[in-house]
């Protein structure tokens, strides 16, 4: 064999497992459920919970950095509750589950766009919380971000992602004017029948047959704890939070 066929055949099999690492990294990407992190999670000041009856839980993959739910922070601002992390965290009400046909919503205002990291970070409603708290939690979430995206996940408990790998842009989604502009979203996750519904700011932008999301690797079920879901390094205040039956 030649010099040159052993270049050629060099370069192809470094190309090959390049490929092959990343398409087991591919729901590594900054903003999917266990993703690492470019700037890294970091710890807030005075963090923990601090209002009776909540729970929470961080990402496996931030429990296995060493991040603890003391690295980030829920507390009670006026009518609003004020989550900063910290680490990619989960919070539910003890009593906080819903079954059947329902809707669960609230308002996220992220008074400062980008204040705590240098890209924009979502944040939103989850359902179907089941195991919480323990390394089987599972659950579905659609969050917002404010450059017009949105993303819907979930854990099985490993991670899965039901739409775009970085998020997908919807019109319905706001756009903070700029970093350290407000922005707002109002987000809500319908079950209704076999269909599971995402809407942002008023407008469907997901929509799912119960099917896809129930089954290995995905959903126990759509019934479940419901609650708040925000990735790393966020600072946002949640109002209005709450569930109805349909």
């Amino acid at each position: 064999m030649n010099r040159k066929s052993k270049i050629i055949i060099g370069f192809a099999v470094f190309f090959a497992a390049l490929l092959i690492v990343l398409f087991f990294a591919r729901k590594q990407f900054v903003g999917g459920p266990g993703s690492p992190t470019v700037e890294g999670s970091r710890a807030v000041i005075d963090g923990g919970i601090k209002i009776p009856g909540w729970n929470g839980r961080v990402d496996g993959a931030e429990e296995r950095a060493g991040m603890t739910l003391d690295a980030a922070r829920l507390a009670q601002e006026g009518d609003a509750l004020h989550v900063t992390t910290g680490p990619a965290t989960t919070y539910w009400e003890t009593n906080a589950t819903a079954s059947g046909d329902f809707t669960v919503k609230a308002t996220f205002n992220e008074p400062k766009y980008m204040n705590r990291n240098s890209h924009a970070h979502p944040y939103g409603i989850f359902i179907g919380g089941n195991d919480m708290g323990t390394s089987g939690q599972t659950e579905l979430y659609c969050a917002a971000f404010g450059n017009g995206k949105f993303i819907v996940r979930g854990f099985g408990p490993e991670p899965f992602r039901m739409n775009g790998l970085l998020g997908d842009s919807n019109n319905a989604v706001h756009r903070a004017a700029g970093r350290g502009q407000p922005v707002t979203q109002d987000i809500s996750v319908s079950v209704r029948g076999n269909k599971v519904e995402c809407s942002v700011n008023g407008s469907i932008v997901a929509s799912y047959d119960k099917a896809a999301l129930i089954g290995e690797g995905k959903l126990k079920s759509t019934d479940g704890f419901f609650g708040l879901r925000f990735a790393h390094n966020t600072d946002v205040l949640v109002s209005a939070l709450a569930m109805s039956k349909d």
